[in-house]
């Protein structure tokens, strides 16, 4: 029994070993999982005719890349200089870029294919970014090239969604007439860059292209252009600014929907005919350097002044204020140099006024609030150096495209008593025809228009505190 025992035992741990080691040996057929994401764009291993082939004569470029790749959107994406007559055909497939070109190619002229943002991998969507492929039918790859920025004269910002253009025609209906001997995207910062260029003269152009056809036809369309001829090869870096000549406002039809099937309480909720107004108190104090507003969300049609009345915290009539509707029709104003820390009361009676939905004020109500105390506000002192009196800078001071200081600058210092506390941003504003706002300009008059430049300083207004702010003109141009 001794060694029957024995013996079953030895069996038992043998075949447990044996497994031990085949499931072992399973476990390690498994690839570990997880690792470091991929971030390597494709990369370019072969290209028929070669990279910056010479003395081309084909009609087709075939790319080969390391992996598959995915191509976005050529027809929009991909820049092609000079500017065809017909764009190549371009597909993707597996790791193959295929271009056959459509277009007759001149003679000793260098050709480019700037793929954008347009080329990526199939499997983490890394771009391949600033990848161009250029060729010649001459002997020689044109080396000329110009940089530069684009920015909006009104704003000082930039809008990548323009073009830079260079066009060989000097007349100015050229512009409008024919497509640019070259063009380029703005990238994200406003900046652009022509490469492989002929060198030579040219005009250059910054063009919002609505249409496009790459041609300014719509004086809508944003534009920038320059008062004489670059020079390729001898310039490098140009400042364009762009301006709309007019702003036309487009006016969407409105959408007629069918009546939803209401319940009862949604019923009773869509036939109240009650106006009701909001206002602009912060936390019910009023602002000492603001007007009181009522806002409403349809024009007001009929109002009787009668009906509203401000007064003291002892409902005695405050008589030194002024109530005026404004031209949108929907906020009431009302202007008084507000004493700090003073209550107030706001009655508006019933029927003050009815919308153009007929909607009526239904209940009379009053609102009380408190004016602000001055410790509330901080003061301003501004101090400018290097004015240049002829050019008619005025300062601006900016919160959320809001303006809270517009100072003709004839000064080297300005004095704020009290000022809004919070983050702002200084604006300069070139006002060439000193009649105290930003104009616009016209290409065909060849006027450009005026510079409203932020600067990158971003000052902070502090309440209960002397604010001293130092502005440098000579950095802000």
């Amino acid at each position: 029994m001794k060694r029957t025992f024995h013996n079953n035992t030895i069996a038992f741990f043998s075949v447990a070993f044996v497994a031990t080691l085949f499931f072992s040996s399973c476990g390690q057929q498994i690839p570990p999982t997880g690792g470091p994401r991929d971030t390597i764009p494709p990369k370019l291993v072969l290209a028929l005719p070669n990279q910056g082939a010479l003395n081309f004569k084909g009609d087709k470029v075939i790319l080969t890349f390391d992996e598959y790749i995915n191509l976005d959107n050529p027809f929009e994406k991909l820049v092609y200089s000079p500017t065809p007559k017909k764009n190549p055909l371009v597909e993707g497939k597996l790791k193959n870029v295929t271009i056959k070109i459509k277009d007759t190619l001149e003679e000793n002229t260098t050709y480019s294919i700037d793929f954008t943002n347009s080329l990526r991998d199939i499997n983490e969507n890394n771009p391949l970014r600033d990848f161009t492929y250029t060729f010649s039918t001459g002997s020689y790859i044109d080396s000329g090239f110009l940089f530069g920025k684009v920015f909006i004269a009104e704003t000082g910002k930039v809008d990548s969604t323009l073009i830079a253009m260079l066009q060989q025609n000097f007349d100015d209906s050229a512009l409008a007439k024919e497509k640019p001997r070259y063009y380029t995207k703005l990238k994200g910062d406003g900046s652009f860059a022509f490469k492989f260029i002929k060198p030579g003269k040219y005009n250059l152009f910054a063009l919002k292209d609505a249409d496009g056809g790459k041609t300014y036809n719509q004086t809508s369309e944003m534009i920038a252009f320059l008062d004489s001829p670059v020079t390729v090869g001898v310039d490098t870096a140009m400042r364009l600014y762009a301006f709309e000549e007019t702003h036309t406002e487009i006016v969407k039809p409105k959408a007629t929907a069918a009546k939803p099937d209401l319940k009862k309480g949604d019923q009773k909720k869509s036939e109240d005919k009650r106006l009701k107004f909001n206002n602009n108190l912060e936390g019910a104090k009023q602002d000492i350097l603001s007007p009181f507003i009522l806002i409403t969300e349809n024009v007001i049609k009929e109002f009787d002044t009668a009906k509203i009345r401000l007064t003291d915290k002892d409902f005695n009539r405050i008589g030194n204020y002024s109530l005026q509707q404004d031209t949108s029709g929907k906020q009431f104003i009302i202007d008084l140099k507000w004493p700090e820390n003073t209550e107030y009361k706001l009655i508006i009676e019933k029927d003050f006024a009815t919308d153009s939905l007929n909607n009526k004020y239904i209940k009379t109500d009053t609102l009380s609030f408190i004016t602000k105390r001055t410790t509330e506000y901080g003061s301003l002192d501004i101090k400018i150096d290097h004015i240049d009196t002829a050019s008619h800078p005025i300062i601006m001071l900016k919160k959320e495209n809001k303006i809270f200081l517009q100072q003709k600058i004839v000064e080297k210092r300005y004095r704020v008593k009290l000022f809004k506390p919070g983050d702002y941003q200084i604006e300069i504003l070139y006002d060439l025809n000193n009649n105290g706002k930003w104009d616009t300009g016209n290409f065909w008059e060849k006027r450009q228009p005026e510079h409203n430049i932020p600067s990158k300083q971003l000052i902070q207004i502090k309440a209960n505190w002397d604010n001293e702010v130092k502005v440098d003109l000579s950095t802000i141009k």
